[in-house]
């Protein structure tokens, strides 16, 4: 499944992530490092089980929970009708 930026999503990357803007309704989301690599990840045609891999790499002691965090991430970015597929 490939996955793209909503056409109303406006994405600015920052120090410290990423800024996404909905200009629906002008919601925010303020993304971390590790949410904006899987994101990125998600946007250059990559999987789920590709940004687990690449954060598995960069936190070995977190891999345990990376799977789900990145599938809770995922499910509320196409929630939030910020990614379609």
């Amino acid at each position: 499944m490939t996955f793209s930026l909503a056409p109303h999503m406006t994405m600015t990357e920052t120090d410290t992530g990423m800024v996404l803007l909905d200009e629906r309704n002008g919601r925010y989301w303020q993304m971390n490092d590790t949410g904006a690599l899987v994101l990125r990840c998600l946007l250059d045609g990559g999987t789920a089980e590709s940004a687990v891999s690449s954060l598995r790499a960069r936190f070995p002691a977190a891999a345990q929970d990376l799977s789900t965090d990145v599938e809770k991430l995922v499910t509320a970015l196409r929630t939030a009708e910020v990614v379609i597929s």
